[in-house]
């Protein structure tokens, strides 16, 4: 069955910097859709960056010249990397995978179906 695993987060100084990593099986990250999100306490899950079969990625705004997603097809690993971090970062970051999302909806948390569990980045200035 589909699975996905995060890995990577902590605890950090504002303006450093984390690579998170997904490890995916059950399925092959190169033909499916993958996100990445967050969600702060009593906040709603939001969208971090997106990436699609293709490869090409979208981006949140709040993220963007900070934040970058790939993709290791033959690790079958989702990553990341996240610069220049700040205290609103302060999140549980979560790895989403859905076969069939439109491109125009890679930053909606509904259209995905397969969840990993989330790794804790926290953020101190």
């Amino acid at each position: 069955q589909v699975q996905l695993v995060e890995s990577g987060g902590g605890s950090v100084q504002a303006r450093a910097s984390l690579k998170l990593s997904c490890a995916a099986s059950g399925f092959t990250i190169s033909t499916w859709s993958m996100g990445w999100f967050r969600q702060a306490p009593v906040k709603a899950r939001e969208a971090v960056v997106c990436i699609d079969s293709d490869g090409t990625p979208c981006y949140a705004d709040s993220v963007k010249g900070r934040f970058d997603i790939s993709k290791d097809n033959d690790e079958n690993t989702l990553y990341l990397q996240m610069n220049d971090l700040k205290p609103e970062n302060t999140a549980t970051y979560y790895c989403a995978a859905d076969p069939s999302t439109p491109w125009w909806k890679l930053l909606v948390p509904s259209q995905y179906k397969h969840w990993g569990q989330g790794t804790q980045v926290t953020v101190s200035s």
